[in-house]
């Protein structure tokens, strides 16, 4: 199976839509997407997300399936907060504040039970991670995989070579990444990113297909590619900012 991830493309917040540039983007993303082929659509049920996601859903005849806990104000209501000197909210792995404390030796130690340190007790990271990792779980079983958080392992009950699209966010995507693959979040958030409409695809392919419970390591081959814009002539910038 293939899992194809795509962020949004470039949005208009204030209206939960795209910009006249993110529509481009959009459809640049259904061109590739096209290409490759896709058998299922899953949407954050944020507009910007739906909009992003229309243009493949019509040139593959399909009908995208809105999931509701990938609208990203759930994961901002876990993952954000106003850290020591801001004055406002903002993503804890965009402030210094958090990331320092994303990547001390003693976060860093706890790996996947990261969220136990002391100096998150009062934060919702916590709740967050077990609400993201048990509605993931839910979806890729769904797919054919089980998870074994203990091992980090998949149990490929319904090995297929299906492909499927989601159509999500950068903050939200950043969670529900590190779910999937048994990453901490605060390692994989504060070292990896995504730009708008950038298209992470990960291979789920199990390790042998002999016996009953094949075993399975999703692994990233691509990591916000942006090859589609390229494509189109369309330019090829990160976060609105760096211009490659």
């Amino acid at each position: 199976m293939l899992l194809f991830f795509v962020r949004h493309g470039d949005p208009n917040y204030s209206t939960d839509s795209l910009t006249p540039q993110g529509e481009l983007q959009a459809a640049a993303v259904a061109k590739r997407l096209a290409r490759y082929g896709i058998d299922r659509i899953y949407s954050s049920s944020a507009g910007r997300a739906i909009k992003t996601a229309e243009p493949t859903a019509r040139l593959l005849g399909l009908n995208p399936i809105a999931l509701e806990w990938m609208h990203e104000k759930h994961a901002w209501k876990d993952f954000a907060l106003r850290a020591p000197g801001y004055t406002h909210e903002h993503w804890a792995f965009q402030t210094s504040y958090y990331i320092r404390r994303f990547n001390s030796p003693e976060v860093r130690a706890l790996g996947m039970d990261w969220t136990s340190a002391p100096e998150f007790a009062e934060t919702r990271f916590a709740e967050g991670v077990a609400r993201v990792q048990a509605e993931t779980d839910s979806l890729i079983a769904s797919l054919g995989y089980v998870h074994d958080r203990a091992s980090g392992t998949y149990r490929a009950e319904q090995p297929n070579d299906n492909h499927i699209a989601i159509f999500a966010h950068q903050g939200f995507g950043m969670i529900f990444l590190s779910c999937l693959l048994d990453q901490p979040f605060p390692h994989f958030s504060t070292h990896f990113d995504m730009g708008h409409s950038g298209m992470t695809v990960i291979e789920f392919c199990e390790t042998s297909k002999e016996g009953k419970d094949p075993v399975c390591v999703p692994k990233v081959i691509q990591l916000s590619n942006d090859s589609h814009l390229y494509a189109e002539g369309l330019p090829t910038v990160y976060q609105n900012r760096i211009r490659f």
